[in-house]
């Protein structure tokens, strides 16, 4: 799994985002080592700096922890803490103006519903 640098995005925010995605793929699982700051700095051949910066964001969201001398590790509950939050951006991104838009053309719930499920009909 590769982040996927985007010119629209900071980069220490794609490095967040490429660690939780990590983390929800179970690559790194709870109370095991992410990569250091120096690994992902000459990987990805950025600023170390910035590499910080992206990791600090999941320390100070409680995601990951540091081991002073060891590096740093993703926290107990960080998996659900995170598929939890993400859930929510989804809900508050998608499905808030999903509904509203189906408000607006007059598409009931049960009609929303079915439309939903003939989607993942149609993606399986």
């Amino acid at each position: 799994m590769q982040p996927s640098f985007d010119t629209n995005k900071p980069i220490f925010i794609t490095i967040a985002q490429w660690l939780e995605d990590a983390i929800l793929a179970d690559i790194y699982t709870e109370e095991s080592q992410v990569p250091s700051i120096t690994e992902i700095s000459i990987q990805y051949n950025i600023n170390p700096a910035t590499a910080l910066k992206g990791v600090n964001m999941l320390v100070d969201s409680g995601f990951l922890y540091k081991k002073r001398g060891l590096g740093m590790f993703v926290a107990k509950g960080a998996y659900d803490k995170l598929l939890e939050r993400r859930q929510q951006q989804f809900f508050e991104d998608y499905i808030k103006p999903l509904v509203i838009e189906a408000i607006r053309l007059k598409i009931t719930a049960a009609d929303l519903q079915a439309m939903i499920e003939r989607g993942y009909d149609n993606d399986n």
